[in-house]
Parts: structure tokens; C-alpha cells; sequence
């Protein structure tokens, strides 16, 4: 392959990517909050809902968001210690008939709660924003010691024939932060 071939591959793999990051406004913000014992975490999806994943709803489809969450410690010699890890799962069906949406929340499997609502708002709010889970425990955590918080969401089913809202099935946010007892 030629010099002016190979550029010509480059520049068109980057304009591509490019073309992907532009299609990937999503962010995950996640705030924790050690207290009573717990370390609670909040964190809100923004942008999840595109018209493909509101077709996949008005389908009858069930949809899930999954997000895996992970309380590390950092290391500066070996990898990184993970402490603990949680499932947050939201999942919507919408019912065609009656024309409202039923959301079960569920942590490490287990029923939270089943909302029905009639407003899309409000379903998509119950999806992606989640406010002070007491996750996990605190009393394994050294005091002024320095830990993160990974939270890593995607969809189910993942191999629709529609297109998801992110490219790579996958967004991530991460905050660190201090414990102190």
C-alpha cells in the first residue's frame, strides 16, 4: 500500500471515529456518600434515550439498563483491590393496550420495587437517575484511605436489530474519593 493510500485509510478510520464520538453524548455522573455505616451511591445516565430505544419500548420489548457498580481501592504496585460489587438493574415493559410503562427496579437480583407509570418522563427518569443506594458496607474501609467507584452501564438485549445509544454497548463514569471515619 502506497504512502498516499495509507493516508487516505487513516484519515478515513479517524473521520469514522469521529463520527462515533459524535454519536456518543452520554455520560454517567456518580456521586457517592459514606454515612451511618454505608457508602451510598447516586448516579444519573444522561442522554440514554434515543428514538431507537423508544421504538424498542413502544415494541413491547422489555429493556433493561444494567448498571455493574465496583467499589475499588487503588494500588501503586499491584492492580487495583476491588472491595465489593453490586448489579443496579431498571427494566421497563410498556404495555400496548393500556398504554403504560411497568419499571421493576432490582439490587443484586433482588425486587426493589415495580412502579407503572403513564409518562415517558417519568420512565426514563426511573431508568437512568438513582439516588443514595446504600450499596455496600463501610466498615471493611480504612479510614483516609482512598477508594473509587466505577459504575458501568448497558442495555439488554444487546443484540437487537436496532441501533443503541452508544456504540460500544458500554458507558462508564468513575469518581474517587476519600473515606473518612
Amino acid at each position: 500500500m502506497g504512502p498516499r493510500r495509507a493516508a487516505c485509510a487513516l484519515l478515513f478510520v479517524l473521520a469514522l471515529q469521529g463520527s462515533v464520538c459524535a454519536q456518543q453524548p452520554q455520560a454517567l455522573s456518580v456521586t457517592p456518600l459514606t454515612r451511618d455505616g454505608k457508602v451510598l451511591v447516586s448516579f444519573t445516565l444522561s442522554d440514554a434515550f434515543n428514538g431507537d430505544v423508544r421504538t424498542a419500548i413502544h415494541s413491547g420489548t422489555a429493556i433493561s439498563f444494567i448498571y455493574e457498580v465496583e467499589l475499588k481501592r487503588s494500588s501503586t504496585l499491584w492492580l487495583d483491590r476491588t472491595m465489593s460489587t453490586a448489579v443496579v438493574t431498571a427494566a421497563v415493559r410498556f404495555d400496548n393496550l393500556t398504554r403504560r410503562y411497568y419499571v421493576t427496579r432490582l439490587i443484586d437480583g433482588r425486587i426493589e420495587g415495580t412502579e407503572t407509570f403513564d409518562r415517558e418522563e417519568d420512565v426514563q427518569r426511573r431508568l437512568t437517575a438513582f439516588e443514595k443506594l446504600p450499596l455496600f458496607s463501610s466498615s471493611t474501609l480504612e479510614a483516609n484511605a482512598e477508594y473509587y467507584l466505577r459504575v458501568r452501564a448497558h442495555t439488554s438485549p444487546r443484540n437487537a436489530s436496532f441501533v443503541w445509544p452508544w456504540a460500544s454497548h458500554e458507558v462508564a463514569g468513575l469518581v474517587k474519593f476519600t473515606f473518612i471515619r
